[in-house]
């Protein structure tokens, strides 16, 4: 894996549940692992979609991280990837050999 290569900033984020002070529960968002990333776009990536009425671009984006013990337990559903103020929710994992040496996080561009 080339080091240098890894020059994207990235956050990962995890899907919680908390409760509030009336015992209601709540899914929040919060940071789980920052870490450097190299940062790729999909083949996929000028795709425009339609949805409720207006025009959605689909970005898609792959995202290569070192293996390590928190990028390990990151899966398609309970975690997303912020980029700068960008979110994309990850479509897929691919384990790249299965040598513990990089994660590649096939991601989409979501809408807020």
């Amino acid at each position: 894996m080339d080091i240098g290569g890894l020059n994207v900033r990235i956050i990962i984020q995890k899907n919680e549940t908390v409760t509030d002070q009336y015992g209601n529960h709540k899914a929040v968002w919060t940071d789980y692992f920052s870490c450097w990333a190299t940062c790729v776009t999909s083949g996929l990536s000028a795709n425009e979609e339609e949805a409720a009425g207006h025009t959605v671009e689909a970005d898609r984006l792959d995202i290569t991280v070192r293996w390590c013990s928190e990028t390990a337990a990151v899966n398609s559903k309970q975690y997303r990837v912020l980029i700068g103020t960008r979110i994309y929710n990850i479509l897929s994992i691919d384990e790249m050999g299965f040598k513990r040496n990089s994660r590649k996080l096939h991601t989409e561009l979501t809408e807020r």
